[in-house]
């Protein structure tokens, strides 16, 4: 295979892995979203979710993360 080539399935891979950082960005919207729907549903259970809300929120962003890492892998790596 020429340079090129793998040059370019590295860049169109980068590009791909790059849209996990926007579907994460989605996740943690929706994470947030459903705890301020269950907060304003029933208030004295909010304080209990709330731990569990960040943790969610931290899964969302490790996926983002990863393929931010990725991304810049097959750009810079390959």
């Amino acid at each position: 295979m020429s340079p090129e080539l793998i040059k370019m399935g590295a860049y169109i891979g980068a590009g791909l892995a790059g849209i996990g950082s926007g579907v994460s960005a989605i996740g943690v919207g929706i994470v947030a979203g459903n705890y301020l729907a269950g907060a304003l549903r029933n208030p004295s259970a909010a304080a209990g979710q709330l731990t569990w809300m960040f943790v969610g929120m931290a899964f969302a962003e490790a996926l983002g993360i990863f393929s931010f890492l990725v991304a810049i892998l097959l750009m810079f790596v390959v």
